[in-house]
């Protein structure tokens, strides 16, 4: 086996990404400190071609060099929005006809082992606070919860991985396959 070399990759150019299809679905950053987090949220919805990105609260926007550092660039392909209160996002997204899901550890919550998105549908997930998780307000006004399930001692994962797992289950499916 061999390496692949960047120019063997066949990435698209940021034009030819904004002109491509999308997935159905809209991340939302509910307060996050960390710009690294931002960053590498921007990586990821490149790679499985999120819609948009929305930040909310004190979640730090582009242009930043921090936020840079870990996007590489992803902040002028995948499209993006500032909201700054959740709440409001929420509001937005159900008048758009979006299923609004926080990721979170609720009662009654979906295990994401166990949901399966209906693809005829938009989808728009909320990821919270590395502390504090996403605000009870913000999950009172969604449509659902998905938690993943975790099997250690800790019970929590960086808000970054967990977007990363999270795309990965919606783009995993059939028909958002791009």
């Amino acid at each position: 086996m061999r390496k692949l070399k960047i120019t063997e990759m066949g990435r698209m150019s940021v034009e030819e990404f904004h002109a491509s299809a999308k997935m159905s679905l809209t991340v939302v950053f509910d307060n996050v400190r960390s710009l690294y987090n931002v960053g590498s949220l921007f990586r990821t919805c490149d790679a499985f071609r999120v819609e948009r990105i929305i930040l909310c609260g004190i979640t730090a926007k582009p242009p930043h060099p921090e936020i840079h550092k870990t996007a590489l660039g992803a902040e002028y392909s995948v499209e993006w929005e500032y909201i700054e209160d959740t709440l409001e996002a929420v509001v937005k997204l159900h008048e758009e006809g979006y299923v609004v899901m926080a990721v979170e550890q609720c009662k009654g919550s979906t295990m994401l082992t166990n949901f399966v998105p209906d693809y005829s549908r938009k989808y728009a997930v909320i990821l919270g606070n590395e502390v504090k998780g996403v605000r009870q307000d913000v999950i009172d006004a969604c449509d659902g919860c998905l938690e993943i399930p975790q099997y250690g001692t800790k019970h929590s994962l960086n808000v970054s991985v967990t977007a990363g797992i999270i795309v990965w289950h919606f783009a995993n499916g059939n028909s958002y396959s791009i």
